[in-house]
């Protein structure tokens, strides 16, 4: 019996652990995974799909037409005609109640309408057209959108790991350290604010460790939320932090040439004024007239019994063929006062895209002079952490040694603690920074 129990629960965990996906990733897998399966990229996807059927339901209103109509009709009770008897040969003065037609009537139709001429609808036409471009535009913003995502949430998984690696090295550290001071203290040889001082910068190394290994799992987290996978999912990344901040540092990138015209930004608040120029083509074509045909075919019976598909049921038939045109001739100043308003928007659009391209120029400017600086800064933080790294592993041997107080071997650990976390810092603002210029150049590279 309890060897059943234990297959049981055994089976179970695993049928549980089993329903929970494991992956593994590069940097450049995850960016190619993410280019199919997140959130945004698929909705972006059925944005453009439904831009596709907009653009059919636009092209299908100049196509035939056929629709079909079917009505019966029963009279509870038929209307009654008054009539003059002289008619029927009766007295003059007086009138015969008649009932015409029959109590129950059934007819079908079927009407095939064209569209001849429509000067808005040839505008409707390319309309379509341009907001399917700029739907596929949309698509590779969310592109870049999501690729930013992914390269800032993978490297700041792998900064997360690499703090909690450092921190518990140090806290090894400091934990050898307090040992052997306790030891020499009881020996009577330093003083107790030596430990105590040691103890206080223990504790914070461990609030740090523990506050690092919270913030890891919410990273890991963002990452998988940034892929469109389960945030509880398990996760392996391939790829070292050393690895990604060697490929991000890229001098070559700071003099790539910029093409206004081709950034997506552009193209989108382009196409946008392309959009406005044909509203207003379309409002001006609306005072145009419009053509149309239409070929009609109906049959019809009428009888009281409702005997209509019986052989003795008699239907009769007519057709009907037909062009209506229609001539705008005046709408009390309406027609022109849509016109005016969609030059507005014209004119809104233009000025959107001046500032648009401004605003890009701007964009790149800043992120060239950002990038440059993390470059910098990290190349500094490399060599202010050498620097740190000699000056403890000196204030801890002259501590030791009776040379050095427990405040400047405080200070120097601190100063140590610091350097590693700028360190850490520089090579995620150098990953940050160099996704934001290639963003801003709209110009990729691999990782």
């Amino acid at each position: 019996m309890k060897r059943s129990l234990v297959l049981i629960t055994l089976m179970y965990l695993s049928l549980g652990h089993a329903q929970v996906k494991s992956y593994a990733f590069t940097l450049e897998d995850a960016i190619n995974y993410a280019m199919t399966n997140s959130y945004a990229i698929r909705l972006a996807d059925l944005d453009i799909d439904a831009a596709e059927k907009k653009k059919w339901e636009t092209t299908a209103i100049g196509l035939p037409q056929i629709d079909a109509d079917g009505t019966y009709s029963n009279f509870l009770k038929q209307g009654v005609t008054l009539i003059p008897s002289e008619i029927f040969g009766g007295p003059p003065g007086e009138f015969e109640e008649v009932v015409f037609g029959t109590k129950q009537n059934l007819t079908g139709t079927v009407t095939l309408n064209q569209l001849l001429f429509d000067g808005s609808y040839l505008i409707g036409l390319q309309a379509a057209e341009t907001y399917l471009k700029i739907s596929s535009l949309s698509k590779d913003k969310t592109n870049q959108t999501v690729r930013e995502a992914v390269i800032n949430a993978y490297g700041q998984v792998l900064i997360s790991k690499e703090n909690i690696r450092i921190l518990d090295n140090n806290r090894a550290l400091l934990q050898k350290n307090l040992d052997e001071t306790k030891i020499i203290f009881q020996n009577g040889m330093t003083e107790e604010q030596d430990v105590e001082q040691q103890q206080i910068t223990l504790s914070n190394i461990e609030n740090e460790l523990n506050k690092a290994i919270r913030l890891e799992s919410i990273a890991e987290q963002m990452f998988n939320m940034s892929l469109g996978i389960p945030i509880d999912s398990e996760v392996q990344f391939l790829d070292s932090i050393e690895n990604i901040g060697l490929k991000s540092s890229d001098l070559a990138l700071l003099s790539r040439d910029f093409d206004l015209k081709n950034h997506i930004d552009y193209m989108i608040a382009d196409n946008v004024v392309t959009t406005n120029e044909l509203m207003v083509k379309y409002e001006k074509s609306r005072s145009l007239p419009s053509l149309n045909a239409f070929l009609n075919y109906s049959v019809f019976a009428n009888n009281d019994n409702n005997i209509f598909f019986e052989n003795n049921g008699e239907w009769f038939d007519s057709s009907l063929f037909g062009v209506n045109l229609k001539i705008p001739i005046f709408s009390s100043m309406g027609r022109s006062a849509r016109t005016q308003q969609a030059k507005i928007g014209l004119m809104q659009s233009q000025i959107t895209l001046d500032e648009t391209s401004q605003k890009l120029k701007l964009q790149v400017d800043t992120a060239r002079n950002k990038y440059q600086f993390a470059l910098d800064h990290y190349q500094t933080s490399k060599e202010n952490l050498v620097l740190a790294e000699s000056i403890a592993r000196k204030e801890q041997i002259k501590f030791f040694e009776g040379l050095s107080s427990s405040f400047n071997l405080t200070n120097s650990q601190n100063q140590l603690f610091n350097s590693q976390q700028n360190y850490l810092q520089s090579i995620l603002n150098i990953i940050q920074s160099k996704v934001a210029l290639e963003n801003a150049l709209n110009n990729f590279s691999g990782y």
